[in-house]
């Protein structure tokens, strides 16, 4: 369901708004060994769950790529430049979780270019009947969002692992009661005032995302404030 995603999408304030949040069950947080987190790119896993890994304190992750195609015309870096700044930036993001010592298995996937059955078989040797894989949802309207959604998906199914699937475009193209969307999946994770504060910080961990890198359109901040506003919340949002 891959969806071209343009202009300012949905205002948050459209979704704060939406009384149906208030009403989705909270997530038992019963992780009984730590989640695995898959991120097709750097920050996906921190906009979408980093609340969650830090309440639960434990997280092994997945990197699928290093995000190098994020700016693929920019005037400043080479994409093996924006690679290495990606990497980095998701280790101190893990540093100011709690989680600098979390281990991170790099696939080294093209940005762009996902192979869906390699991704499948990495993730299935790594999980365990019962163990929670968290991936971007399905069809989250980003190609690379979604291929790593299904690989997750076919690797829970093979190893009886948990899949948690976490929206991340979903909240800009979509709309309250969007009937494209599985609200009636819908799982609401409350933070804590820390997790929240660890979670804002660990999104400033991206400046190459949040900032422009440079004056040309082609190096714009692929995160701008309307973007971040959604996943400032108070709560985050996982399908089950």
């Amino acid at each position: 369901m891959v969806t071209p995603i343009v202009g300012e999408g949905t205002a948050e304030q459209t979704w704060r708004d939406w009384p149906a949040t208030t009403r989705w069950p909270a997530l038992p947080l019963d992780a009984a060994v730590a989640p695995l987190i898959v991120a097709p790119h750097p920050d996906d896993e921190i906009l979408g769950v980093a609340g969650l890994m830090a309440m639960l304190d434990a997280a092994e992750l997945v990197a699928v790529t290093d995000g190098e195609a994020s700016h693929p015309g920019s005037t400043v870096h080479t994409q093996a430049e924006l690679a290495a700044i990606r990497r980095a930036e998701t280790a101190e993001a893990l540093r100011r979780l709690g989680l600098g010592d979390a281990p991170v298995h790099r696939l080294g996937q093209p940005d762009g270019k996902i192979d869906e059955d390699a991704v499948a078989e990495a993730l299935t040797g790594l999980l365990t009947p019962g163990r929670w894989c968290l991936a971007t949802w399905r069809d989250d309207g980003h190609p690379d969002h979604e291929a790593v959604g299904r690989a997750a998906a076919r690797a829970c199914e093979a190893t009886g692992a948990v899949l948690l699937e976490y929206p991340i475009w979903t909240w800009h193209w979509a709309t309250p009661d969007d009937p494209r969307v599985p609200w009636h999946r819908a799982y609401r994770i409350d933070l804590t005032p820390a997790a929240r504060a660890a979670k804002a910080a660990a999104i400033a961990a991206f400046p190459s995302q949040i900032a422009p890198l440079g004056p040309e359109p082609a190096d714009a901040a692929i995160l701008p404030p309307h973007v971040l506003a959604r996943f400032a919340r108070p709560f985050e949002v996982v399908f089950r």
